[in-house]
């Protein structure tokens, strides 16, 4: 991206100016993706769970894992290599569009490169972890993720991206302690749900017997639980230590406070920026509530106690 942009092949700044074309495009290819995805599977029998329900069903998908000569898994390129990198390319590409404009790039875009950075690379240096999300190994590859990681995650969650590179900084300039606070906020959040997320994940491996050691950046402290409090069921084991012997739904916590402080850091001119904050925490709220109705169908008394153990929630000792 760097070479594209230095030799002026294709400036960071295009995507910002063609936004609307970028939408536009990435609204046709949800759409035919998964037109042929769904054919696809229903031409060589790869439908799994359907319900003869034609319109349902192409909204959930008809295959669960398809792939590419059996190496490249669709459901998680897209849900990991190019939602979020696009994002950040619209990230960028608004300091590239101030740099070109006023000479510097303000602090408040510079949050979100970072904020954008972090959660891309995330995504990526944790890849395999991702295999045991609901939407890897349950949802199947139909319009609902199809359409939603081409168009719905990058081209509506940069609203705050695009409020920025759209007005002069000085419509929402922020006092510079003020913005070093949110920057450290921010990061402190970051640490919480990135350590939260490998702690359950690790603890995960380390059952099977199957922790493979990685030095992909950042590797942040407190990732690894040594002889970990448990509580055992029938049905598996439950994580009751670290972050997760603190607060149940602890990284919720960190991703929702990632949600508001991208659009907090537009300010409160205007409504624009502050659509996905809105959207994330009714999601988050909702992701939660089926979360602990199928833990407890799950795990039974064992998750009762583990609620009794860890009685908060989002935040320790708060709620």
């Amino acid at each position: 991206m760097a070479a594209l942009h230095f030799s002026g092949l294709w400036p960071l700044y295009t995507a910002i100016d063609e936004f609307g074309p970028l939408l536009s495009v990435a609204i046709l290819s949800g759409f035919l993706v998964s037109v042929v995805a769904y054919l696809s599977a229903l031409q060589r029998g790869k439908q799994h769970r359907m319900t003869g329900h034609v319109i349902y069903d192409f909204f959930m998908g008809a295959e669960l894992n398809p792939r590419m000569f059996g190496i490249l898994d669709f459901k998680m390129f897209f849900e990991v290599r190019m939602p979020w990198y696009m994002l950040l390319i619209l990230s960028l590409g608004a300091a590239a569009r101030q740099y070109e404009r006023y000479g510097y790039v303000s602090g408040e875009v510079m949050f979100l490169v970072m904020a954008h950075y972090l959660y891309a690379n995330a995504c990526a240096k944790g890849e395999e972890l991702i295999i045991t999300t609901w939407d890897m190994y349950y949802e199947k590859w139909g319009f609902m993720l199809i359409f939603w990681n081409l168009a719905g995650v990058p081209l509506s969650y940069c609203h705050c991206t695009i409020y920025l590179a759209n007005h002069e900084p000085a419509e929402y300039r922020w006092n510079r302690w003020a913005l070093a606070a949110l920057y450290a906020a921010y990061l402190f959040w970051y640490w919480v749900w990135d350590s939260c997320n490998s702690q359950k994940n690790r603890f995960r491996a380390m059952e099977r017997g199957k922790l493979v050691g990685r030095n992909t950046f950042p590797q942040v402290p407190w990732q690894t639980l040594h002889n970990p409090k448990t509580i055992q069921s029938p049905h598996g084991t439950i994580l009751v230590d670290g972050w997760y012997g603190l607060a149940r739904k602890i990284h919720y916590t960190a991703d929702t406070w990632f949600a508001i402080s991208w659009g907090l850091v537009t300010g409160f001119k205007s409504p624009f920026p502050w659509f996905y904050p809105v959207f994330f925490c009714c999601m988050i709220a909702h992701r939660a509530s089926r979360d602990i109705h199928r833990c407890r169908t799950k795990y039974g008394d064992a998750w009762l106690e583990y609620e009794r153990c860890v009685p908060y929630l989002f935040i320790p000792y708060v709620i």
